[in-house]
């Protein structure tokens, strides 16, 4: 029986297939964070990179919460995803997942150690298609689209999200898992 096909929208996942030369997109595990006529924005969930919160955003708490590579779009902005409920302004993703919010309850949050680095991600940057241009990527081939959950965007170990993404979905993709982020050093 053949799986039902994933359309892109909020909420899922795309996952580069092992071709793509991108450097943002190599290799890649992408949160949909909105999917319309007006076009697709989201974040790569699962490229930390070699820098804190405290270093990117001058007076916040000085706390040592990751950054990740969200995207090749605005770079020199934060964005961040959330478990908590509690934060104004949030947009719901999926459950128990929230996009942005009221920086300053974030700050406060982080300052009393009411939240830790599992219930927030901060980001660099978002990825970003204009109309149809995700749906045309799609048909090429250049991602596959998945169901996700919280608790796997949130995830401690985020670089071995794209292999175990591809692991989980069965033998044929499995085999993509094992594939070097450059062929030729193969």
């Amino acid at each position: 029986m053949e799986k039902p096909l994933i359309k892109p929208k909020q909420g899922i996942i795309l996952i580069s297939e092992p071709s793509l030369r991108d450097f943002y997109f190599r290799q890649s595990v992408v949160l949909l964070a909105e999917h319309n006529d007006e076009g697709t924005f989201g974040v790569i969930i699962n490229k930390p990179i070699e820098a804190r919160i405290c270093d990117v955003i001058k007076d916040f708490p000085q706390q040592d919460y990751p950054v990740y590579l969200g995207g090749p779009v605005k770079t020199d902005s934060i964005f961040f995803l959330h478990t908590r409920e509690d934060v104004d302004n949030s947009l719901l993703i999926m459950q128990g997942l929230y996009w942005g919010g009221d920086m300053d309850t974030i700050k406060h949050l982080i300052e009393n150690e009411l939240i830790t680095e599992n219930e927030i991600r901060f980001f660099v940057g978002y990825s970003g298609w204009q109309p149809n241009q995700l749906d045309r990527e799609i048909r090429e081939k250049s991602w596959v689209l998945s169901h996700t959950s919280a608790s796997e965007v949130i995830n401690p170990s985020p670089e071995k999200l794209w292999s175990n993404y591809l692991k989980n979905m069965g033998k044929d993709y499995a085999i993509w898992a094992n594939f070097p982020a450059d062929p030729t050093y193969n």
